[in-house]
């Protein structure tokens, strides 16, 4: 599955435009990871713990939108982007998004 921030993948026409597709997960912290990130926070820099967990959250909720770009019959998404909220404390939507479309390499 061919994958762009763009609107556009070089070297390859639109032939058929399929529409919005998306992908999401809810994640939530634990309390294992809230500890080792609550100490990171306080030492500054880069908190591992959370990064470990919003990677995950983002892997899944892209796998999530090539399945259902796949199911729709695509071959290629554009104009992907990445959402994420906090529905509650500890709790937070990650999704994945973009318009699904049939490409071709040009001639």
């Amino acid at each position: 599955m061919l994958t762009s921030t763009t609107n556009d993948i070089a070297g390859h026409r639109i032939v058929r435009h399929i529409g919005v597709v998306r992908g999401i997960t809810v994640r939530s912290r634990n309390a294992l990871s809230d500890m080792v990130g609550g100490l990171q926070s306080m030492l500054g820099g880069r908190v591992g713990a959370y990064v470990k967990l919003a990677e995950m959250a983002r892997q899944e909720a892209f796998s999530e939108l090539i399945r259902h770009a796949e199911a729709e019959g695509a071959n290629a998404i554009l104009a992907m982007r990445y959402d994420a909220n906090e529905i509650m404390p500890g709790i937070t939507e990650v999704l994945a998004y973009g318009t699904a479309v049939v490409v071709e390499p040009a001639t």
